[in-house]
């Protein structure tokens, strides 16, 4: 999937949430195996409903995939996407910065 600035920013919004940047460092500490809905209801305490919606935000920024598990529904990370939003962030690092026009700004 080729990333743009404004799936960047949707990631990083995604994220600008307490209740989201928890539900996705939880996921993050679960790693590749992730965690059933059931389990992030008890570890967060998040009603159902609630946490639902922070996990259709985190999908739509591309930041989790869920998937089925028998009659459960399993999320985890899609840490390839996290590695690249992370890039993206840093991919110009100690570059130099001489702002001769607002392009070179952004």
């Amino acid at each position: 999937m080729k990333h743009t600035l404004e799936s960047y920013a949707s990631a990083l919004s995604a994220l600008g949430h307490d209740a989201r940047l928890c539900i996705f460092r939880l996921l993050v500490r679960a790693g590749d195996d992730g965690l059933i809905v059931g389990e992030l209801i008890v570890a967060t305490g998040l009603p159902a409903s609630t946490l639902a919606h922070h996990l259709k935000t985190l999908v739509s920024a591309g930041l989790i995939v869920q998937e089925r598990d028998g009659r459960e529904v399993r999320s985890r990370v899609d840490f390839d996407a996290v590695r690249q939003t992370i890039g993206f962030l840093t991919s110009e690092c100690c570059t130099g910065v001489t702002l001769e026009n607002r392009e070179e700004a952004i």
